[in-house]
């Protein structure tokens, strides 16, 4: 029976991949662009996922067990989540899915997860865990908190979300119409955000009974099958080759798959910043899951769907620790442009040839007013040697073509560095100017389009130049 949970585990990982369904990304856009767009995403996941819950339950299909909430652990697990997820760029579910795009930041992000995770749970750090769930209160639901039925909270829940989604849909009708790739066939296209979420709703409604029935008595889950993975593979012990643990390798599967099919699996090598940046963030996602009692998954998706004090105490202190990291790790660079020599202009693809291939995010702190750089070609990445920043530099990246035309190599940088580079540098230019954006995260295949439609501007080329590379050319409105 545990292999359902492989099943279930690589539709959600091709959901994921093809919607580009990113909690992170949902919850930083409320800080950093005002947008609740894509949020509502993630209220379609829980609307969806509660009405399919509230039936089975209500049926006698399933017996949901609930946690009492533990507030000085749900409160600072949640805060610490949310912080590390800005650094390793990804919750768990992202983490997970994009390391099928074959992102190493991801892969050691998720590495060092695992390991904080089964440090909290079972391993050395069980203690400090202990003490952390000390202070534990009776409070369990809000249905028992006041002695109604869950569909109470379920139904006006479904009606709020539903209203919102037709809200945004009108908006994003007036906008202009997004660009999108050329001669892209439609089953290569992304699902809206909006799909994504309905059928990862509806995946997690299907995740439940078949979990029960192969002894596991929960739904979707992250945080506890990725310490399972990693503890059966350092002792073998079949006891936690599981349900849960089936589900995440297959999420890993699945969007492998869908990468791999519609051209956007490349094996893309972390620079020193992106992997320092993954092995901080990866190590307190581990740790404030396990004390909050889940993820953006568990907490955000499966717990908020129980009307549970946990899941949505849970996603609030995660909302602001994203909130928090996101001021202070994502805000705009300043830009010094670079200006072409005035007597040699070059084309797109030369003016990337000329250009030094570092990073976005491959700033290092000087020494003696010199940075401490070691190029290495090692798939086009700078490795740094000394310390390194956790904030990206755009400085170096943008060339002046000539003729109004500007280009920015955003290669290697991970979302949402790409956009937050194209929005810095739009700002430095001319209504009239043309920035050409070279790329290759996946994220921003949708985020970039959706911004120039958002702020005006015009895509007036939009194209793949290899596997999971793009390049957009964005006219200043």
């Amino acid at each position: 029976m545990i292999l359902t949970g492989l099943g279930v585990g690589t539709a959600l990982g091709i959901v994921m991949q093809r919607g580009r369904f990113c909690v992170t990304g949902m919850l930083r856009d409320i800080f950093l662009q005002r947008s609740w767009r894509t949020f509502v995403g993630l209220l379609i996941v829980i609307a969806v996922h509660a009405v399919g819950l509230a039936a089975l339950t209500s049926t006698g299909v399933i017996t949901p067990t609930y946690n009492n909430f533990a507030p000085m652990a749900v409160i600072v697990g949640g805060f610490i989540f949310g912080f590390g997820i800005i650094l390793s760029g990804g919750c768990a579910s992202g983490t997970w899915y994009r390391s099928g795009e074959g992102l190493v930041g991801s892969w050691i992000a998720l590495a060092t997860y695992a390991v904080s995770t089964a440090a909290m749970k079972e391993g050395a750090l069980t203690g400090f865990t202990d003490f952390m769930f000390s202070w534990e209160t009776e409070l369990t639901t809000l249905p028992a908190l006041f002695g109604v039925s869950i569909w109470w909270f379920v139904i006006p829940f479904a009606a709020l979300t539903a209203y919102l989604v037709r809200h945004f849909m009108i908006l994003e009708a007036k906008r202009p119409k997004i660009a999108r790739l050329g001669n892209q066939p439609s089953w290569k296209r992304p699902l809206h955000v909006y799909t994504a979420g309905a059928l990862i709703g509806l995946i997690g409604v299907i995740a439940w009974p078949l979990s029960a029935a192969a002894g596991r008595n929960s739904g979707l889950g992250i945080t506890t099958p990725t310490s399972h993975t990693l503890q059966y593979v350092t002792t073998g012990e079949e006891s936690y080759l599981n349900w849960g643990v089936m589900l995440v390798l297959g999420i890993l599967v699945g969007s492998f798959i869908a990468a791999k099919a519609t051209g956007e699996f490349r094996v893309r090598v972390a620079d020193a910043t992106t992997s320092v940046r993954a092995v901080v963030g990866g190590t307190m996602m581990g740790v404030g899951a396990s004390l909050a009692g889940g993820c953006t998954v568990g907490n955000g998706m499966v717990q908020t769907s129980l009307f549970s004090f946990q899941g949505w105490i849970a996603l609030l202190f995660i909302a602001i620790g994203v909130g928090v990291a996101a001021k202070i790790f994502l805000k705009p660079a300043a830009v010094a442009q670079q200006k072409a020599d005035t007597t040699e202009t070059y084309s797109t693809e030369e003016s990337l040839e000329h250009a030094t291939p570092t990073s976005a995010e491959d700033r290092v702190l000087p020494v003696n007013n010199d940075p401490i750089i070691s190029p290495a070609p090692l798939g086009g990445v700078t490795v740094a040697t000394g310390l390194v920043s956790l904030k990206p530099a755009v400085s170096e990246k943008l060339r002046d073509l000539g003729s109004g035309y500007y280009a920015l190599d955003s290669l290697g940088a991970v979302c949402p560095f790409p956009l937050i580079e194209a929005k810095d540098v739009m700002k430095t230019l001319q209504s009239g100017d043309h920035l050409v954006i070279d790329f290759d995260c996946t994220q921003a295949t949708d985020a970039i389009p959706q911004w120039c439609a958002t702020d005006g501007h015009e895509v007036t080329d939009f194209r793949e130049t290899g596997e999971a590379s793009w390049q957009i050319t964005v006219k200043k409105g």
